[in-house]
């Protein structure tokens, strides 16, 4: 368990934390966020996140405790280091969403949409919800009311999403679906936590996720998870097509598509990713998209 679990209470956020101090706090905040990214590959110490940021001991332990709660800092459970949290890739994708992952999946979205004629789209995780990122249209005359690009849903729902979900451990995809529930419940007539199980055991057989119109019945998805090189998952390639375009004969070809794409983003993904620290892959058999929209 990291330090944020204890001494102050988990619902305090990063500006509680600080907010008594001003201006003062928050730059010692960001000093030693600097000081945890100074180590981003090996992690960093408390002590040496305390000579890095010049901040003594106590304070420095306060501070990183909120940073973790915040996701901007994350705690390895047996080094006791410290490294960048997810929560920073995740912002930064949405502040800038010329580079990384949606630079990278360029290519590939308009070469499926020029391929299939169809939609196509790249989603991330963020928390227990599928982020899309981008919508790269299609040139077929008539096109699915999918998610645009912003839109987010709970993973399970939609193909890109559902491909994110099934390429987490049973464990993590046990947790999200209870914490799910409630915001299924209230919006998603045509899911429950049964069918999202369901769903999610048919993707790993399959190795490809496919929504068969659960939100809207004439709009279908077929969706493949994208991985790191350490084995997290980045995001998802997605298609959607109006139901007569997503035949029982037409998803093994739309899914080798997806299948192609996911292979040439790994290996970019790779190429950048060269010096990353390695972590153990999550055995799944599938490779595997705050509003709220119809899913691709």
């Amino acid at each position: 368990m990291s330090e944020a679990a204890g001494g102050v209470s988990g619902e305090e956020t990063l500006s509680a934390a600080i907010s008594g101090s001003g201006a003062q706090a928050v730059e010692r905040a960001l000093s030693l966020l600097a000081a945890v990214g100074s180590g981003a590959e090996r992690g960093v110490t408390l002590s040496e996140a305390v000579l890095e940021s010049r901040l003594n001991k106590p304070t420095a332990r306060r501070l990183l405790m909120a940073l973790i709660r915040a996701r901007l800092v994350d705690q390895d459970e047996v080094s006791r280091r410290y490294f960048l949290g997810g929560e920073l890739y995740v912002l930064g994708l949405l502040a800038a969403r010329r580079h990384g992952l949606l630079e990278i999946a360029g290519e590939s979205l308009r070469r499926l949409s020029a391929v299939t004629t169809d939609t196509s789209f790249l989603s991330m995780r963020r928390d227990d919800y599928a982020v899309c990122l981008h919508r790269e249209e299609g040139t077929h005359p008539v096109r699915t009311h999918a998610l645009l690009a912003g839109d987010q849903n709970p993973l399970g729902v939609g193909a890109g999403s559902l491909a994110m979900l099934a390429a987490l451990s049973d464990g993590e995809v046990d947790a999200i679906i209870g914490r799910i529930a409630e915001p299924i419940a209230a919006r998603y007539p045509g899911y429950s936590a049964a069918i999202i199980r369901a769903d999610v055991e048919r993707t790993r057989a399959a190795g490809f996720a496919l929504n068969p119109g659960r939100v809207l019945a004439s709009s279908w998805g077929i969706g493949m998870a994208l991985r790191f090189p350490d084995g997290r998952v980045a995001g998802a390639l997605s298609i959607a097509a109006i139901d007569s375009r997503m035949t029982s004969e037409r998803q093994p070809e739309l899914a080798a598509l997806l299948g192609e794409e996911v292979h040439r983003m790994e290996a970019k993904l790779a190429r950048l990713f060269s010096g990353s620290r390695p972590a153990s892959r999550t055995p799944v058999i599938a490779r595997s998209g705050t509003k709220t929209h119809t899913a691709a």
